[in-house]
């Protein structure tokens, strides 16, 4: 799976473009844990999307629904 192909199914599914590429890997990621792509396709369009700026966001974020106790 390439971006383009990922930006097809982000529009079927979301009635709407996007070419943000941290809204591209959060689809992805969702579609991968609801088994819509297998990991194969995950990790060629993540590396893609990576390549292209895309970024997780920071687990040490204080909006986490988790706090963090040490």
């Amino acid at each position: 799976m390439n971006i383009s192909e990922l930006k097809n199914r982000f529009i079927q599914s979301k009635d709407f473009s996007t070419d943000n590429v941290n809204q591209l890997l959060d689809f992805a990621k969702n579609a991968y844990i609801h088994n819509e792509i297998n990991i194969k396709e995950y990790s060629l369009v993540i590396r893609d999307l990576e390549a292209k700026g895309a970024m997780i966001p920071d687990s040490d974020n204080d909006t986490s629904l988790f706090r963090h106790t040490n």
